[in-house]
């Protein structure tokens, strides 16, 4: 699997928030898109997952064009998000939250469900089970009955990746997945990314934990005023000047 953008951009009036934008995510790679506050990550997502649509440029999974194709037609092609402000269903248990992750991957009908008809009944116990040892995988086994609402914003984030992984996505795109977590937790995230990629999957990955970035990424870009500024391994990236003016300032 890999993901293409050439040349996207994204202009809301007069600002262009995304502007030819240019790089790759491959299967098994863990690819960080890192920049400022502003600096159009989220916006690029949101291109990405199909709630924006490109004003320039294509984006392309396998060779296919995704940037006109609604969201829910470009989750079936196996993309699967988180989002900066967490958007889970707080009445419904963690469990019942990650089954609804898996609504892809369901089989039988509405109408067989509403019945309780035996091949239904399977299915969804199947869902459960499957959605507990989603939530073990992020180490919320304990918690899998609780309303999301009652949950610590560390763990309502760590619910939101079990379900955007319960519908085993060819790319699982994470939008700052460890914000409001200790760095035990986060570090724990950290892991469950690279095991993610491990088993072939690509990971594209926001976040503001520059170290963390650093250690988990195979391959980073950076974005500064909706711009490309730069394109590399971590190594490259803390050595680029561009990048550290971005971040620090230029001194003058």
């Amino acid at each position: 699997m890999t993901l293409s953008l050439s040349g996207v951009s994204r202009a809301f009036g007069g600002v262009r928030a995304v502007d030819d934008a240019t790089f790759t995510v491959a299967d098994g790679e863990v690819h960080g898109l890192i920049g400022p506050n502003g600096a159009g990550k989220t916006t690029l997502l949101n291109l990405i997952s199909g709630l924006l649509q490109p004003t320039d440029g294509t984006i392309e999974l396998d060779g296919r064009r995704i940037d006109r194709l609604p969201p829910h037609r470009i989750a079936a092609l196996g993309i699967s998000r988180t989002y900066q402000n967490i958007r889970l269903f707080a009445g419904l248990s963690a469990a019942d939250n990650v089954v609804v992750g898996q609504h892809l991957r369901r089989h039988a009908p509405f109408w067989r469900r509403l019945l309780l008809l035996p091949a239904a009944r399977r299915e969804e116990r199947a869902a459960r089970e499957a959605a507990e040892a989603g939530l073990a995988r992020v180490g919320l086994r304990e918690r899998a009955r609780l309303q999301a609402f009652s949950l610590s914003y560390g763990e309502q984030r760590r619910v939101e990746i079990a379900r955007a992984l319960a519908s085993q996505p060819r790319l699982l795109v994470l939008d700052e997945p460890t914000a409001g977590m200790n760095p035990g937790e986060a570090a724990s995230v950290g892991r469950l990314v690279r095991e993610v990629a491990k088993e072939g999957r690509a990971v594209l990955l926001i976040e503001h934990n520059v170290r963390l970035v650093m250690e988990l990424c195979d391959r980073i870009t950076v974005l500064n005023f909706g711009k490309v500024i730069a394109r590399g391994t971590p190594q490259e990236i803390g050595k680029d000047p561009a990048v550290v003016a971005a971040y620090l300032g230029d001194g003058t």
